[in-house]
């Protein structure tokens, strides 16, 4: 059985490299010349497709919706693929430039200049991840809540997937956020903090994936890591206890430290604002420079073959089994960070509740 398991893991661990070096084949540029950093850029970074291959310089990429309004007032929404009908990638006076201060963003010719349009609500790749992780979690959260309102008092513990969703809810409510926040007030944030930790646990796995439905660099996009870190940051500040406050504003250390010369106090409130900095750069940084890391290594395959055929090989196999290694790594990269992050914003929580002190 264990053999048979690590068979599985093996092809599957192959199929995802080969898919994951095909996409960056279809992607490199010409022949002669390998962009490293247009690759890596181009599939960590949003788009308004969802790419998947090139097949004889023909893209294969899944469409989604532009919905701009443009300077004038006007609502506009057609498909991403609308721009490709067109010899000069325009679609009604909307193009996406390919290079500028402007690039990758839906832009109109106003008074002969190239601008933004007014309001951008697309549903760009990283959005339509965003609604695959929820209604993931809807799935796994109502099978799951299913199993235990049909159970009786005299059934067994649950097993297969509801027993391992069962044993991570349990460790992450149990070990992390009961033991950081306290027994008086964590239930008041467990359903906040479970709910980040398999967000970010199941975004990490489909940024893995190379083909649809993953392959989005969701955590890796420091504006969803920001949205996360907010979260955190009124959870915080919103309802922290008097005690807390009073740490912030006066806390006890000698009076010269607070008056006349607040110093103290503003170092405090300076660290209101780099807890949720931390959480949002850690977060990000992370996830980020795992996929680049990837994408660079297998870059180095193209790039050695281009050497010769015993420099290639040698530097190919080097790299093949690097890539294996740091696909693994990122599984396990994948939970820790939504460990940490869940860990850090139960300890912050946890320490906007301090016990009341009386003289």
């Amino acid at each position: 059985m264990r053999t048979s398991r690590y068979v599985i893991l093996c092809l599957l661990t192959m199929v995802l490299l080969s898919l994951s070096l095909g996409a960056v084949a279809s992607t490199g540029g010409d022949e002669d010349k390998i962009d490293v950093q247009e690759i890596v850029m181009g599939h960590t970074g949003d788009a308004h497709e969802w790419h998947i291959t090139t097949i004889d310089k023909h893209h294969v990429s899944i469409p989604l919706p532009v919905i701009v309004m443009s300077n004038d007032g006007s609502w506009h929404c057609f498909m991403s693929s609308a721009f490709h009908h067109s010899a000069d990638g325009k679609h009604n006076g909307f193009f996406i430039p390919t290079e500028g201060e402007n690039k990758d963003k839906v832009c109109e010719i106003v008074d002969g200049r190239e601008e933004r349009v007014k309001l951008d609500l697309s549903l760009t790749k990283n959005v339509v991840q965003l609604w695959i992780v929820v209604i993931l979690m809807l799935l796994i959260f109502i099978g799951s809540a299913r199993w235990y309102r049909n159970k009786k008092a005299d059934s067994d513990a649950p097993k297969g997937f509801v027993g391992l969703v069962e044993m991570f809810v349990m460790m992450v409510n149990d070990d992390v956020i009961k033991a950081c926040v306290g027994e008086k007030h964590y239930k008041r944030y467990a359903p906040y903090l479970l709910t980040a930790f398999f967000f970010i646990f199941l975004s990490n796995l489909l940024g893995l994936v190379p083909i649809f439905p993953g392959g989005a660099n969701l955590t890796g996009n420091i504006a969803i890591t920001f949205v996360l870190a907010m979260f955190t940051f009124f959870a915080i500040n919103l309802f922290g206890n008097r005690e807390y406050w009073l740490e912030i504003f006066w806390p006890k250390v000698p009076t010269w430290l607070k008056c006349p010369v607040p110093m103290m106090p503003v170092i405090e409130l300076f660290g209101i604002l780099t807890k949720p900095f931390a959480l949002m750069v850690r977060l990000f940084a992370n996830i980020f420079a795992g996929h680049a890391i990837v994408l660079s290594l297998t870059c180095v395959i193209f790039i050695s073959c281009k050497l010769g055929a015993v420099i290639g090989a040698g530097l190919s196999g080097v790299s093949v089994v690097m890539i294996i290694f740091m696909d693994c790594l990122e599984l396990l990269v994948a939970f820790i960070q939504a460990y940490v992050f869940t860990m850090l914003s139960a300890i912050f929580i946890g320490l906007a509740h301090p016990e009341e002190h009386h003289e």
